[in-house]
């Protein structure tokens, strides 16, 4: 059999296939029977060689001829394995996902939809991944009913990305109800052949409130703890806030609208 005739740019191409470790094995295997079919080697010799029968470097020969390196490692149409699952199936298991829901339960797993549609629950699984169809999780949200929403979310949005010359855009929340744990004996640092310890149990030391603000053009925060969540609390985390902003910024606090943050005494101040 005459070798197999390759421009310059195809057998550099296949050269580099060949050495590849990225590249689909097919691919890999089919360049180095070219090259070696381009050395006038036989399809026996090439095929004991690359680890395929000889039929198989026939047919990569005989379509390299014809279509060149665009047809390298395709599988031609009708050809590989065929699916197990029809398209009315898939489009069944789909339509139960998004519309019903297994009797007794809240949502689908793939066990219950695969004893439900006489599939594997790994189809089930391989369907859901394909489409991104993931049943078990559930998002909550919100719809405001502030006629001024909109306004309010321009607003808060600007302040964001666009924030005023000479001033701080502050992004404040609170948490309540915070543990203050402690252990009940001091604990060792960590040294060469042992980890840190500390005692299993704990005392407890009752609550506390964290306060934040976080300046969102440096990521800097000004933080307070407090012992308890009130409008009192708050009036002295915001001066704590004025102490520490320099007096030559102006301050914009994004908050949400607890009971805390708009009581008239924190109005009062704010007015000053």
């Amino acid at each position: 059999m005459p070798p197999l005739p390759l421009a310059d740019g195809q057998r550099k191409v296949l050269r580099t296939l060949s050495r590849s470790s990225l590249a689909a094995h097919r691919e890999v295997v089919a360049a180095r029977a070219l090259l070696l079919a381009a050395e006038g080697a036989a399809n026996t010799a090439i095929g004991a060689q690359v680890g395929v029968s000889p039929t198989t470097v026939a047919s990569w020969r005989e379509r390299f001829a014809e279509e060149g390196l665009s047809g390298l490692g395709r599988v031609r149409p009708g050809r590989g394995r065929k699916p197990t699952i029809t398209d009315e199936k898939v489009a069944e298991i789909v339509r139960a996902t998004l519309s019903d829901t297994p009797p007794g339960e809240t949502h689908w797993s793939c066990r219950s939809m695969a004893k439900a549609q006489g599939v594997s629950a790994a189809s089930v699984q391989r369907i859901w991944s394909e489409l991104g169809l993931k049943p078990h999780q559930v998002t909550t949200f919100k719809l405001s009913n502030d006629p001024k929403f909109e306004e309010k979310l321009t607003d808060v949005v600007g302040l964001y990305l666009n924030p005023p010359e000479k001033a701080v855009v502050l992004c404040v929340d609170e948490k309540s109800q915070i543990q203050a744990l402690d252990r009940t004996q001091p604990s060792l640092p960590l040294k060469k052949g042992r980890a840190g310890t500390m005692t299993h149990d704990y005392k407890r030391n009752g609550t506390t409130t964290l306060f934040a603000a976080l300046d969102v053009a440096t990521g800097e925060v000004i933080g307070q703890c407090l012992p308890r969540h009130r409008h009192d609390e708050f009036l002295k985390f915001l001066r704590t806030i004025d102490r520490q902003v320099p007096k030559r910024l102006a301050i914009h606090m994004i908050l949400d609208n607890y009971g805390t943050h708009t009581h008239p005494n924190v109005n009062a101040w704010l007015q000053k």
